[in-house]
């Protein structure tokens, strides 16, 4: 099967994102034909450091290489390198209902984020994403939860493309972990971790053991003093037991009884070693990678050539399939 997903350059990667979608990635590649992108494009439509940008792409690559996404397995590239996912872009806006985008429910809440720059690409933000996937005849999107809306604009765009021109592109189907579909912030429980909130409220994947000791004993929890999984009574608590149980390998059950009498400071204490010895090798890695930055730059350029590869071949079919020479 191929699988395609990427993630945006700004911001810093956090378990959320690790745990809902780059750890899906890992566990794909060895059995798929696996296209991972840095979606540098969609990084446009919010405020960006323009000076920063560059390396940030660089940055998030190492992401992609330290948490275990292999080259040799995977195709890594940046998008705006290929410059097919433009065009696709906007052929497909031809076939997408103005309605269906005024709808997405990530361009209304950028749009209230962002109040003075609600600009035509945070609007058209979801077509690209469709190109992303359809331009690689991809069947599995791997996602976080938030993220099932646009794949499911890119299924419609992709059988209003069809039956208008002829069969032309495979209908994706998004790829939701279960179990870490929802990390919530670390700050505000009922609401999800995010790149773009005040860095005390999530974990990065490359923290240092001492930022993530001090997030986590600051980290919100509930009244009362039980550690027990309850989302509505106890969204703090559930949270962080979330946490513990993915990057541990432990259930809910086990850790719920292993902490049966004692606190939270003591619950938490263990959670930050936890997270610590979860997130020790990326770190690792990280270092190896920022003193081999010609490796990655290569890594980048030859997944730049396969992705080329098979982008051309559906932008020939397109051109052909709408009349365009």
């Amino acid at each position: 099967m191929r699988v395609f997903s990427g993630i945006q350059p700004t911001g810093a990667i956090h378990i959320g994102n690790y745990l809902g979608a780059i750890r899906q990635w890992i566990e794909l590649q060895d059995k798929n034909e696996c296209i991972f992108c840095i979606v540098d494009l969609h990084a446009l439509t919010s405020p960006y450091d323009p000076a920063k940008l560059e390396n940030s792409i660089l940055e998030k690559a190492i992401v992609y290489l330290a948490a275990g996404v292999n080259p040799e397995k995977s195709v890594i590239f940046i998008q705006s390198q290929v410059k097919e996912h433009t065009e696709l872009t906007w052929l497909l806006n031809t076939v997408t209902p103005l309605g269906d985008l005024g709808r997405m429910t990530q361009f209304k809440e950028k749009s209230k984020k962002f109040k003075e720059n609600v600009n035509a690409g945070l609007l058209n933000y979801p077509v690209l994403m469709a190109a992303d996937i359809l331009l690689y005849q991809t069947e599995i999107v791997p996602v976080g939860e938030d993220q099932k809306q646009h794949v499911e604009l890119a299924r419609t765009i992709a059988r209003k493309f069809n039956q208008k021109f002829g069969e032309t592109f495979k209908i994706p189907e998004a790829k939701i972990s279960e179990t870490g579909k929802r990390i919530m912030s670390l700050s505000y429980p009922a609401k999800k971790m995010s790149k773009t909130d005040p860095s005390e409220s999530r974990i990065d994947i490359f923290d240092s053991p001492e930022k993530i000791k001090e997030k986590i004993m600051r980290a919100v929890t509930d009244t009362g003093k039980s550690i027990k999984y309850d989302l509505k009574k106890k969204p703090g608590i559930s949270n962080l037991l979330t946490i513990y149980s993915l990057l541990a390998n432990k259930t809910i059950e086990e850790l719920e009884k292993k902490f049966e009498k004692k606190g939270y400071a003591e619950f938490k204490k263990t959670l930050a070693n936890a997270v610590i010895d979860a997130l020790d090798p990326f770190r690792k890695k990280q270092q190896e990678f920022l003193s081999r930055d010609v490796y990655v730059k290569t890594i980048l350029e030859q997944g730049k050539k396969r992705a080329q590869l098979i982008a051309g071949s559906t932008m020939a079919d397109v051109r052909k399939k709408m009349g365009l020479s």
